[in-house]
């Protein structure tokens, strides 16, 4: 208070705020060299003395600092203190220019079409092949900046039609860069392989179920065995399950529940196919009642965690 013309009161500043935390410089090299000296002190004595005092304060933070400047050659230019850049640079963390990242250019381009769509209450806007290409070969030097706000353009003006290749240019400064062809780079991600294998798992998984299934449903019970009926074959669900081959596992007395006892002799009744979503909630729902309603026991039995069980409960309204 008293500072400064205006200063009608006391309040922190954002080193004595996020005392314990974390601050977030962003554009730092934009910092004037007299500020660059100041935040130099701080960092390597925790010390700082607030505008009109003479105590000196002590903080205790995280830096975390961004640019899309060369610092190299900010420092060799003298816009930046070395000192500071060595200090600030404990951990490099680079992040590759939007036209590097390969798919991720329609990938966000479909995010940011449906956020938009959603938020104007309007169709979103779908991209023909040639828009596509178009996107994959344009160098965006405004990266995802520059993206987003095409796509919000298109947004505006296309809402629920597809899009052309001409439709995004007329978005393209006029006399920009050239396009060039942008391939995913050997360190780049991608995850059709993981989702491929993931479908097929799944489809083998189904087959070999409906086999197994198959397989019992034939099989005559003999008179001196209980027969277990076909529901007991059930489709499980990926998260829940761990399969065994049918030849490993013997239904014992102790197994069967007084429900799924039959006739001795009698043959098992066929049962139509369940989806994954009823199995997955007769699963649950067996588990919690042979655990007494206990959700820590529960989750532990199915090999899930306690927040995935409580979800699924809710949405199966097994509460």
């Amino acid at each position: 208070k008293g500072a400064f013309t205006g200063a009608i009161g006391s309040r922190k500043g954002y080193f004595e705020e996020a005392d314990g935390g974390t601050i977030f410089l962003d554009e730092v090299a934009e910092l004037p060299l007299t500020t660059q000296a100041r935040l130099l002190r701080v960092l390597e004595s925790g010390e700082f003395i607030k505008v009109g005092s003479s105590t000196v304060q002590k903080t205790n933070i995280r830096v975390v600092a961004a640019t899309n400047v060369d610092m190299l050659k900010a420092v060799e230019e003298g816009r930046f203190r070395e000192d500071l850049y060595y200090r600030l640079s404990t951990v490099n963390i680079a992040v590759p220019p939007l036209r590097d990242r390969g798919n991720d250019i329609m990938l966000l381009a479909r995010k940011f079409a449906s956020d938009f769509g959603e938020r104007y209450r309007m169709p979103p806007v779908t991209f023909s092949d040639e828009a596509r290409g178009l996107m994959m070969r344009y160098r965006w030097p405004g990266n995802v900046r520059q993206l987003k706000n095409v796509v919000e353009q298109t947004a505006l003006f296309d809402a629920g039609r597809e899009v052309t290749a001409d439709d995004i240019e007329q978005y393209l400064p006029a006399g920009g860069p050239v396009y060039t062809p942008v391939l995913a780079s050997a360190s780049s991600h991608t995850y059709d392989r993981e989702r491929e294998a993931i479908f097929n798992m799944i489809f083998r998984m189904q087959k070999e179920i409906d086999a197994l299934r198959a397989e019992i449903e034939k099989r005559p019970a003999p008179a001196q065995q209980i027969a277990t009926p076909a529901s007991e074959v059930r489709e499980m669900p990926m998260s829940l399950v761990h399969y065994h081959h049918p030849a490993a596992h013997t239904s014992t007395v102790e197994d069967i529940t007084a429900d799924d006892i039959t006739a001795a002799g009698s043959a098992a009744t066929p049962q139509p196919s369940l989806t994954l979503e009823d199995t997955e909630r007769e699963t649950i729902r067996r588990s919690l009642e042979n655990n007494g309603g206990r959700r820590k026991a529960t989750a532990r039995e199915l090999n899930i965690s306690e927040r995935t069980l409580y979800r699924k409960i809710k949405e199966y309204g097994l509460e």
